[in-house]
């Protein structure tokens, strides 16, 4: 018996379940993918593909030996994980950062919860009040923000089984993998909640067939997951009986909501052998009672949810950060991450990383079309409108990466043993550009030696006796403010030795 857990690598999962095919065999096949930023490859025995990756986590594939694509559709990528060996566990988010979380912790895939998204999105009880339309932005912004596969609550549909195939196609256009539909009537509720009624048999199936077609109108292979809360509406006969009647309608995963024991969850997995079926472990107290992943998996579950554990948690754990504030404290560092940690979850310092690779393009399209003073400066500088559209066109092509020998000052020596402003170098020259809009363009340091340096960054510069400016500074203790001026384009530029 194999139990799918989670692993602790943060790498596995971006790759280890997408990089599965159905032809590649472990004997003759090799993975190579190129690492962002690095163009470094690592391998594995599965069939060989190149993809490329953003700071977001997406992955694209660009070619497969497999002659397919090997790196899917998040729907393809699930259904390989229902077709794997194990049974899956799958914890439930309700926004874009608990999702990141899931997959940051190693888990194949996820589920988004009604219940938590109505709790942290409007602050309100499951109870039918959120709408359609925000479960779907909300999904969005989820699937968005990792690269594992989501299964999203669907709830019953939002109506008619015309209500229904906007549903699915929307959330296929949402990027989600699979989708929950249940047979409450409107308003629908937690399946775990007191006063649950279900549709008629004949809707429930009409709603599930009209998912199925809306799926194939959309060229989707979206997973269907067809849920009833009949258990507790009506009995457990009728849940078992439904079960079967929304398989044979084209359901890809059946569930039965708070089935209350383990016998019941037994006669269920007994039902329609060949779909996958679906457990709801419902954390804190639920009907159904808590069952090991192994326990589950000898009943013959194949997938189980985990939908309050997440939000659960952060209730609590905010609750008791905010009892700390309210005495006069902080929370424990124990209780929360650093700021360090933090920024790396939210990838501050992968986007820093992208960043870079656009950084010489930027700076060299807003600086390289050169300035001007004032003309009552002493320093002024006359930018010709040729030489401005000779830069124009220049910063449209692809940046070069230039390797730059600089000028140094003086041609002292850079260990401060000789010279008058030898210990220049132990000053920097702060540049810094503010745009007309008040938002900062530039803001960089380099060794005040390097007179190179300074008109590579800003070519305008290089009509100005920086030598002399430094000349009347460099004596002088503490910092000072070398210029001062806005250039023809209304920016400011500034630059101060430090």
């Amino acid at each position: 018996m194999t139990v799918s857990l989670p692993s602790h690598c943060h790498s596995r999962n971006a790759f280890a379940n997408l990089l599965q095919h159905p032809n590649a065999t472990s004997s003759h096949l090799k993975t190579t993918y190129t690492q962002p930023y690095t163009g470094k490859t690592r391998s594995n025995h599965h069939s060989t593909i190149r993809f490329s990756t953003s700071y977001r986590g997406r992955i694209c594939a660009l070619t497969s030996d497999a002659g397919d694509d090997a790196v899917s559709s998040p729907a393809k990528s699930l259904r390989r994980l229902l077709a794997s060996p194990g049974i899956h566990l799958g914890p439930a988010c309700f926004d874009a950062l608990s999702a990141k979380l899931v997959e940051r912790a190693g888990f194949d895939f996820c589920f988004t919860t009604g219940f938590g998204i109505s709790a942290a999105r409007l602050g309100l009880p499951d109870t039918g009040l959120i709408s359609y339309g925000e479960m779907v932005d909300q999904g969005q912004q989820i699937t968005g923000a990792v690269s594992i596969p989501i299964i999203g609550d669907g709830d019953n549909g939002y109506g008619n089984p015309m209500n229904v195939k906007r549903t699915v196609k929307g959330y296929i256009r949402a990027g989600f993998a699979g989708i929950i539909l249940e047979d409450q009537v409107s308003p629908k509720a937690c399946g775990h909640t007191r006063g649950r009624k279900v549709v008629s048999r004949e809707e429930a199936i009409m709603k599930i067939k009209a998912a199925v077609d809306a799926r194939t109108e959309s060229g989707s292979d979206i997973v269907i997951v067809a849920r009833t809360d009949s258990r507790q509406a009506v009995s457990l006969e009728e849940s078992l009986w439904r079960a079967r009647a929304l398989a044979d309608a084209g359901a890809d995963v059946l569930f039965i909501d708070a089935l209350a024991s383990k016998e019941e969850m037994k006669a269920f997995c007994e039902v329609s052998p060949l779909v996958p079926k679906m457990a709801n472990m419902l954390e804190g107290g639920g009907k159904t009672p808590i069952l090991s992943p192994l326990e589950l998996a000898d009943v013959g579950y194949k997938v189980v949810a985990y939908p309050l554990s997440l939000i659960g948690v952060s209730i609590r754990a905010m609750q008791d950060a905010l009892l700390a504030i309210k005495g006069g404290r902080i929370p424990s560092p124990g209780s929360m991450p650093s700021f360090e940690e933090i920024k790396d979850i939210l990838g501050f310092n992968v986007y820093y990383e992208e960043e870079m690779l656009y950084n010489t393009k930027t700076s060299q399209s807003r600086l390289e079309r050169g300035y001007s003073f004032p003309n009552n400066s002493p320093n002024s500088i006359q930018t010709s409108t040729q030489k401005d559209l000779e830069m124009r066109n220049q910063s449209a092509q692809d940046p070069v990466v230039e390797v730059v020998t600089p000028e140094i000052y003086g041609n002292y020596p850079t260990d401060g043993s000789g010279g008058p402003y030898s210990g220049i170098w132990s000053r920097k020259l702060r540049i810094r550009i503010t745009g007309r809009d008040g938002f900062e363009r530039l803001d960089v340091r380099i060794p005040a030696g390097f007179l190179e340096g300074i008109t590579n960054i800003v070519p305008a510069l290089g009509g100005i006796n920086i030598k002399e400016l430094l000349d009347d500074a460099a004596l002088e203790e503490g910092g000072k403010q070398l210029l001062d001026f806005n250039d023809a384009m209304g920016d400011r530029i500034q630059v101060f030795l430090e």
